[in-house]
Parts: C-alpha cells; sequence; structure tokens
C-alpha cells in the first residue's frame, strides 16, 4: 500500500493551558550568582580556560559565539545565557528548534517541559495550539519581513505580537515583486497562502507574554545580538501544527544558516563554545567552517587561532587537546568531540552538567571564582 501524506487539519489539539509541564520558570530559573556543584577538576579546569580565551578574544572584538541544545533552555538557564551577552561576553548565540519551542513557552505560560511517554500513548504529544499557532505564525511571517528563524519568534516576545499584511497588499507584492524580486515574491505568496487558509484579518494581533522577562530570544532581540534557530524538518513539536508552512520555515531557517556561517568566518581568534548540542552544533558548526575557511584561503588569511569548548554530559577518558583519538578508542565515537576535532584550532572538552559548567564560567568570568 502507497502511502498518502497525512492529513495534519484533521489532528486534534488542545489548548495549551490544559497541558500538564514540568518546568515552571519562575520557579526553575537558574539564578546568575547560582554555585555550581559537582563539577570535575577537569571542568573547572576547562571552565578557567574557556573564560580566559573569552576574555581574551573580547579585548581583541573577535567573536563569541555559544551553541547550545533545548536543554540548557528547559534546565531555566534562559535568565543567565541573556546575562552573558548584556555583559559582552557572547556576541552570537546559536540553537535547535526545541530550545526555541521551550523559550517561548515560558514567555507566554511561564512553564513548559511535557510529559512524553505520557501523552504519546494518549494521542496529545505536541498537539499543543497555541504553541503551534503562534510560533508558526511568528515564522511565517518574519520570513516574510527577511527576519530569520529565532529573530522572528525573538521579535514576536518583545512585542508581544505582530502586525499582518492584508491579502491585497500581498498580492500586489507578488506581482510588483515577480520580475525584480523573485524571492521576495515567493515569499510574500507563501505567507498569502496562509493568511487565507486561516483567515487572518490585517492588523495588530495582540499576544501578551507575561513571563517574557525569561526569555532569550527576546533578550536578543531587544540586545540586537543575533541569536539563530538550526531545526531540522519534523523534528519539532510546532510541525504538528497546519500553521506549519515548510517553504516559511526554510526561508528563516536558511537565513540563520548564514548569518551563522558569517559569524564563524569571524573566528580567527575568536572561541566557539558548544554546551548540550551533540548534533546540532558540531554538524552546522563543520559546514559553516568550511564555507568561511574557503573564502579565508581565497584571501591568503586562513582561519588557525581559534578555540573550542565543548560540554556535554557523555564521559571521555581521551585528552581531545591532543587530536583524534585511533579506532580503537570508544572516545573514537563520541561523534561530537571528533568533528570538532577536525575543524582545528584547539579543542578543549569537560563532561559536566550544562548550568554547573555555565555557573562556573560565568563566576570565573566576573571575578567571583
Amino acid at each position: 500500500m502507497r502511502p498518502q501524506p497525512l492529513d495534519r487539519g484533521r489532528v486534534r489539539f488542545l489548548p495549551l493551558s490544559e497541558r500538564q509541564n514540568r518546568v515552571q520558570i519562575e520557579r526553575d530559573a537558574v539564578p546568575v550568582d547560582a554555585e555550581p556543584v559537582g563539577l570535575s577538576e577537569l571542568a573547572w579546569k576547562v571552565a578557567r580556560e574557556t573564560a580566559g580565551r573569552i576574555r581574551s578574544a573580547r579585548e581583541r572584538d573577535r567573536p563569541v559565539i555559544l551553541a547550545f541544545g533545548a536543554h540548557s533552555i528547559k534546565n531555566g538557564l534562559g535568565p543567565l545565557l541573556a546575562h552573558l551577552i548584556r555583559r559582552g561576553w557572547v556576541t552570537h548565540l546559536a540553537t535547535n528548534g526545541a530550545a526555541i519551542i521551550h523559550d517561548w513557552e515560558f514567555a507566554f505560560q511561564g512553564a513548559s517541559s511535557e510529559d512524553v511517554r505520557r501523552n504519546v500513548a494518549l494521542g496529545q504529544f505536541g498537539n499543543w495550539e497555541e504553541t503551534g499557532f503562534y510560533i508558526n505564525l511568528a515564522i511565517n511571517v518574519g520570513a516574510w519581513q527577511g527576519r530569520g528563524y529565532g529573530e522572528s519568534v525573538g521579535a514576536f516576545i518583545s512585542n508581544e505580537g505582530l502586525e499582518l499584511p492584508s491579502g491585497d497588499q500581498l498580492v500586489e507584492e507578488i506581482r510588483t515583486a515577480a520580475a525584480s524580486d523573485p524571492v521576495q515574491s515567493a515569499a510574500a505568496a507563501d505567507l498569502l497562502s496562509v493568511v487565507r487558509r486561516f483567515s487572518l484579518p490585517a492588523g495588530r494581533l495582540a499576544v501578551p507574554h507575561p513571563w517574557k522577562r525569561f526569555s532569550l530570544q527576546a533578550a536578543a532581540f531587544d540586545l540586537e545580538v543575533p541569536l539563530t534557530g538550526h531545526p531540522m524538518f519534523g523534528h519539532d513539536i510546532i510541525y504538528n501544527h497546519p500553521m506549519n508552512c515548510g517553504a516559511c520555515i526554510g526561508r528563516a531557517a536558511e537565513r540563520d544558516f548564514l548569518t551563522f556561517a558569517g559569524a564563524v568566518s569571524l573566528l580567527e581568534g575568536g572561541v566557539y563554545l558548544s554546551v548540550g548540542s551533540a548534533v546540532m552544533s558540531p554538524m552546522v558548526f563543520e559546514k559553516s567552517f568550511s564555507m568561511a575557511q574557503n573564502l579565508a584561503l581565497q584571501r591568503g588569511e586562513p582561519i588557525r587561532s581559534h578555540f573550542i569548548s565543548v560540554v556535554d554530559l557523555a564521559e571521555s577518558r581521551w585528552d581531545w587537546s591532543k587530536g583524534e583519538p585511533p579506532e580503537s578508542s570508544p572516545d573514537y565515537y563520541i561523534r561530537f568531540c571528533k568533528s570538532f576535532s577536525r575543524m582545528g584550532g584547539e579543542l578543549r572538552y569537560a563532561s559536566a552538567d550544562n548550568r554547573d559548567f555555565l555557573l562556573a564560567l560565568t563566576a570565573v568570568l566576573e571575578g567571583r571564582a
């Protein structure tokens, strides 16, 4: 039997207010001055060296890129990461689609993290109206405006809503831009399909975000610090909702990928910090670095003096500062370390909880440890 595409319009969505959540942001947000616990001597060493490299990079106006996984947001670290960009220690943030969702849900309702096992059995996992509708809509509109994935959601949170164009306005833009700017014409057509499908009225759509003070995306938008989102299609719960538009997702995500690659192209003398992202961070970095190095070599200015600090929970007995281990070593199969070890520069790895490492790093940067 040949499968047919599933009709998302038939999926039953429930109000987000009916979902039980495991994390409450007011209760679980990590204070910036909290004490790290349980860090190994090696993790402290890596935190101190990373802090020193960050200081040196910022003194020379070199970039510090921090890539992180969804657990950094779910674990209540959004305010701490916002503190790092406010203080100028971090110049670019990058994350995956799940972190975008957790951050938005915290800003919108003050809670996130559902019981996946229970809700899958009920056919309800991810099928929450506001999360699917609003995040997708923010990205759909942002893609038309020329924003990236992360910036689109950050603007939506910060502004507590968005402006919707009329169908007639979009039709006129499609017609007039078709010859001179076909990409923008296509973006207007994609948004027109959304506006018509959901009968969206033109004008301001106000959406209060009572907990936006906890939002990293809003802080990054307000500070004009790039926060790039790097989703993989189908990985996140917003793909369940019929408001999801693949063309809009792709347009916004492509912009963020190229923005991220632009930051990587400036990495000579800078720092790349990867925290709790075993897939997105190394995969996006290696392609970006390859393009950046290609251009750098054409200029006769190869990227060599960069520092990469990687943090995850996996134990490793290998000293990654010595390069890649042999295939006979189990550490050879720690894929994310292996990927980063092939990217030149200097690599350090620490096995640590993301909360404790980032608290230690912040304390060292601020002279409290």
